[in-house]
């Protein structure tokens, strides 16, 4: 049985209407103007026994999350063997037939853990060609089945386990340059209220025609981001009003700072818009997202605030409102003061 969602199948219409051959460019995607030498933030200096060497990478930390909200980091603690583990498995599961992985109960998972495109689209501007396994580590930690799906679920907790590591160190650093106590994190971010992301990116017949996304253009709904992705490359941001390309670094994980923390630091860390584009090319890229439990309160730090008090819960069902209304999600702009 045939492992690809039926992409083409089911968007042959928009594909239509679209009229390939007839596109105006300003019907065309908003892609990248250029390259982007995202901050490289080396974490073992924060080991280091030189005061001044430690302080200078907290300081690149807290300037890359106000300056950029994306950096990448070395030496952060994640192994070669859980990175590839990851990537290994994930080849796996996506290689799965397709019937199989839309079955309510594909791997003992909620319904609609596994998603692929956008069944809300109605133009390919809002169409994602890409397939995802997103999850709560809860839910990673009750995976149950063949050897396979063991296999995957040990190395997801591990992956987990290690982004969960570096997410408090980077978290700890990023509050108390804000003048937050950490507690703050420890009393509403558990274990268990995270996420995980697995996704691929089949080939696009459509990526040179610049009319599809792999995924399209988002800020993160949590606190902090970690990405592992391969060297195939897509991953943009937007930046003074441009969109530049990520160029992948085979030591590095991306780290980028999520509505969540824009909303606590009161504006100070940017949760940055960012797409992935289609490419002609198989890629895949894993995500873990450090989230608080539903009831858990966001409020500005300082005052006067930019955005009112609101709970995860709120704001994720305002999120979910809007996709099935307008086909996007607003996010913070719906919570500004």
């Amino acid at each position: 049985m045939d492992s690809e969602p039926p992409f083409e199948e089911a968007y042959n219409t928009l594909v239509l209407q679209s009229s390939l051959n007839t596109m105006k460019d300003d019907h065309k995607l908003d892609i990248y103007v250029g390259d982007c030498n995202l901050p490289l933030i080396n974490l073992s200096h924060l080991s280091s026994h030189d005061q001044l060497e430690r302080e200078r990478c907290i300081n690149e930390i807290a300037q890359a999350a106000s300056n950029w909200g994306f950096f990448q980091v070395v030496n952060h603690g994640i192994s070669v063997e859980v990175l590839e583990s990851l990537e290994y498995e994930q080849k796996n599961l996506f290689n799965q037939p397709f019937e199989k992985k839309i079955q309510s109960n594909f791997l003992n998972l909620p319904s609609n853990s596994y998603r692929w495109g956008n069944p809300k689209a109605t133009c390919l501007k809002q169409l994602s060609w890409s397939e995802a396994v997103h999850i709560s580590i809860t839910d990673a930690s009750a995976m149950s089945g063949s050897t396979e799906c063991n296999n995957l679920r040990l190395t997801m907790e591990r992956f987990a386990k290690a982004a969960s590591d570096l997410v408090k160190t980077l978290v700890e650093i990023l509050a108390q340059d804000l003048g937050v106590q950490f507690t703050y994190f420890q009393d509403n971010c558990p274990p268990n209220s995270s996420y995980l992301r697995m996704n691929r990116y089949p080939p696009c017949p459509y990526s040179s025609s610049k009319l599809v996304f792999g995924l399209i253009p988002h800020t993160d709904t949590d606190f902090l981001s970690v990405v592992y992705e391969d060297q195939i490359g897509g991953l943009q941001l937007l930046k003074d009003g441009r969109w530049f390309r990520v160029k992948p670094n085979p030591e590095a994980l991306v780290i980028n700072i999520g509505d969540l923390f824009e909303a606590l630091s009161n504006g100070v860390y940017k949760s940055v818009r960012h797409q992935v584009v289609a490419t002609q090319f198989e890629r895949f890229s894993a995500a873990y997202f450090f989230c608080p439990s539903d009831e858990s309160m966001v409020e500005s730090y300082s005052q006067p605030g930019i955005y009112r008090k609101f709970s995860f819960k709120e704001y994720k069902q305002q999120n979910k409102k809007d996709v099935q209304d307008i086909g996007e999600k607003v996010g913070l702009q719906r919570f500004l003061l």
